[in-house]
């Protein structure tokens, strides 16, 4: 099963790749321009977070209480789907407040975050990646999905701001 596993999620992180490359550059760009990033998880994503700030390589700047955040700032939301109601709302506000903002979520057809956000990423996440024995599917690497994006733009607002050192 692991290997399967294993198979599927490098299957997904190559469709992420694909499929948003254009995205990862025009997200990190925008956020490489805010005096501060502000980083937003919402439920599981909350490790994202935990990642920005107290990983190995924490992101420069990186922030978490965004109430705090202005319109110099930047955002980077990160939720399970583009139909998460806490997400929409904050995202709602940060339009209300004219601060940009990169949310990263899997696109669903009843999501409204993906409208909202100045970049979009999708985790291209829609359902769990191994079958079980009913037909079903399960594991469900959201958390996963996301971090591998969070490190896609880490490394190319690095090599932007390098760019400017």
């Amino acid at each position: 099963m692991l290997k399967m596993f294993t198979t599927q999620l490098t299957g997904l992180f190559k469709r992420i790749e694909e499929k948003e490359e254009f995205s990862f550059e025009d997200g990190a760009r925008l956020l490489a321009q805010g005096q501060s990033i502000y980083v937003v998880g919402f439920k599981e994503m909350k490790g994202v977070e935990f990642e920005a700030l107290e990983g190995a390589e924490p992101l420069k700047g990186a922030l978490t209480n965004v109430d705090a955040a202005t319109s110099a700032d930047r955002v980077l939301l990160f939720t399970r789907t583009s139909a998460d109601q806490e997400a929409v709302e904050l995202a709602e506000k940060l339009l209300e407040k004219e601060i940009p903002f990169v949310a990263i979520s899997t696109s669903v057809s009843d999501g409204k975050l993906e409208e909202l956000a100045d970049v979009h990423i999708n985790l291209q996440l829609t359902k769990g990646l191994l079958p079980d024995d009913f037909g079903n599917r399960y594991g469900y690497p959201s958390s996963m999905a996301a971090l591998y994006v969070y490190y896609g733009l880490k490394f190319t607002i690095d090599e932007i701001l390098a760019e400017y050192e």
